[in-house]
C-alpha cells in the first residue's frame, strides 16, 4: 500500500512530533509532558502527516497569520512550518502531496498568500514560492566602532531615554509597539498573545532551556514608547582580566530613527561589552551607518528569509499600495496551483485594480517570481536579465520596476 496522507489525531501526535524532530535532527520528543504542552497550542485540523505501515514518515502544519504588505494593509496568510520527510521516504512525492492539500485548503479558506521560512533554498520554488524578504546579521567590534565612551549614549536632540524593564512590562507594551511597526514595515507578520508570553518566559515548555534576557525600552521626552530591544550577554574575560563579553540581540523594534539610534547606541555602550551580535535585520538597516566607523560591523549572515506564494493574485495586488500611475497586463504561470492567469493591473497612488483579462500580455512570469516582486524587494530588471521575466511589450519591464519596487526593503523580524 502507498503511504497515506491524513490530518493527525491526538493519539498520532506523539509519533508525528518524533518525525518532526527526526527530520530537523533534534532530540526525539518522548516525554508525555512535552507532547501535552505542544498539543495545548496546536490546531490538529491543520496538522498533516504521511503514514506508512502506521508510522509517520512526513510532517506538515500550517496556522493563521497576518502579513503586512506595502502601504501598511495586512493580508491573510497560510503560514507553513514543521515540513519534513523522513530520509527513508524521500523522492516519493510526499511533500508534493502535503503541499497540494494544504494550499487547496488555504485557497478554500480565502487566504491570499502562503508563507514560510525555507530551511533549504531549492525546495519551495517548484511549489510557487519565491523569496520576498532577505535578512542580514552583523557582528559589531565595539572598541573599533568609534563611539566616544565619555559622551552620553543617547541622542541628545530629542531628550529620549532608555530604561531596563521586566518581561511583564514587555507583555503590556510590546503588542502595541509591534502593531505600530507592522503598520509601516512591509514583511512584518502577526504576533499573538502566546508569542509574547513565550518570548518573555511565560509558559515556556519544560524541555526548552530559558534564560531571562535583558529588556530595554526607549521612551521619547513625552513618555511615548517608540522602541524595544531584547538581548542576552555573556561573561567572558581574558587571562589579563580584560572584558571579552558579547551582547546578542534577539529582537529590536524601533518605529522612529531616533529610537533606533538610541537603542543601538545603548547596547554598544554597555560596560564590558566588546562585541554586539545584531540578530536578523533588514539588509538596508540603518545600523552600520549609525556607527562612526561602519566597517566595525562585519556581515555574518546574508540570506533569503520570508518566502511567499500567491494564492489569489487580484486580492494580493490590490491590497498593497503603489507610488505611480501605470497599467500592466501580467501573464502569470502557475503550474502547481490556483494563481495562474492573465491579469490587467491598474495602479495609482489612490488605489489599484487587478482583474482577469484577454488583452495581450505585457509581461510573462512565474507565480514564484511575482511573489519575489510583491513586497518590493526584487527588481523586475534583474529578473528579466536572469531570464525569469519575459517582456512582450517594449518598456514593460521598466514600468514594472517603477510599479513594484519600494524605497526601503521589506523585512520580517520573526522565524516560524
Amino acid at each position: 500500500m502507498s503511504p497515506e496522507l491524513r490530518t493527525v489525531t491526538a493519539s498520532e501526535y506523539p509519533d508525528w512530533l518524533r518525525a518532526v524532530n527526526n527530520g530537523f535532527l533534534r532530540p526525539l520528543a518522548d516525554t508525555e509532558q512535552e507532547v501535552t504542552e505542544r498539543l495545548a497550542h496546536t490546531d490538529l485540523s491543520r496538522v498533516r502527516g504521511v503514514f506508512d505501515n502506521g508510522r509517520c514518515v512526513a510532517t506538515f502544519l500550517s496556522f493563521a497569520q497576518e502579513l503586512t504588505v506595502v502601504g501598511g494593509a495586512t493580508v491573510r496568510a497560510d503560514a507553513i512550518s514543521a515540513v519534513t520527510v523522513t530520509a527513508t521516504h524521500r523522492r516519493r512525492g510526499l511533500l508534493r502531496r502535503m503541499m497540494a492539500a494544504d494550499l487547496a485548503a488555504a485557497k478554500e479558506r480565502g487566504d491570499v498568500v502562503a508563507s514560510l521560512i525555507a530551511a533549504e533554498y531549492p525546495i519551495y520554488g517548484r511549489y510557487g514560492f519565491g523569496p520576498a524578504t532577505w535578512t542580514t546579521e552583523w557582528e559589531i567590534d565595539v572598541p573599533r566602532a568609534g563611539l566616544d565612551p565619555h559622551r552620553p549614549a543617547l541622542s541628545e536632540a530629542d531628550g529620549g531615554s532608555v530604561a531596563l524593564v521586566h518581561g511583564a512590562d514587555v507583555r503590556k507594551l510590546g503588542p502595541e509597539l509591534h502593531a505600530r511597526l507592522a503598520a509601516r514595515q512591509p514583511g512584518v507578520i502577526s504576533r499573538d498573545e502566546r508569542w509574547w508570553e513565550r518570548h518573555t518566559g511565560v509558559g515556556v515548555p519544560a524541555h526548552e532551556a530559558w534564560t531571562e534576557p535583558f529588556y530595554g525600552v526607549y521612551r521619547t521626552a513625552d513618555g511615548e514608547v517608540d522602541g524595544l530591544v531584547v538581548y542576552r550577554a555573556g561573561t567572558e574575560w581574558s587571562d589579563s582580566k580584560q572584558p571579552l563579553n558579547k551582547a546578542t540581540v534577539s529582537g529590536l523594534i524601533a518605529v522612529t530613527p531616533a529610537a533606533e539610534r538610541a537603542l543601538w547606541s545603548y547596547v554598544c555602550s554597555i560596560d564590558w561589552i566588546t562585541t554586539v551580535r545584531t540578530g536578523h535585520r533588514a539588509p538596508d538597516d540603518l545600523l552600520p551607518l549609525l556607527l562612526p566607523d561602519p566597517r566595525a560591523a562585519r556581515t555574518v549572515t546574508q540570506a533569503d528569509w520570508l518566502w511567499l506564494r500567491l494564492l489569489d493574485v487580484p486580492r494580493a495586488l490590490e491590497a498593497r499600495t503603489y507610488a505611480t500611475e501605470e497599467t500592466l497586463v501580467l501573464d502569470v504561470h502557475d503550474g502547481t496551483g490556483p494563481a495562474g492567469g492573465r491579469f490587467l493591473l491598474d495602479v495609482s497612488p489612490s488605489g489599484a485594480s487587478c482583474t482577469p483579462t484577454t488583452r495581450s500580455a505585457d509581461l510573462a512570469l512565474d507565480v514564484r517570481d511575482l511573489a519575489s516582486l510583491y513586497l518590493g524587494d526584487e527588481s523586475a530588471l534583474r529578473l528579466t536579465a536572469l531570464g525569469k521575466v519575459e517582456e512582450n511589450r517594449a518598456g514593460a519591464v521598466a514600468t514594472a520596476e517603477t510599479v513594484f519596487r519600494t524605497a526601503r526593503r521589506p523585512w520580517c523580524p520573526d522565524v516560524f
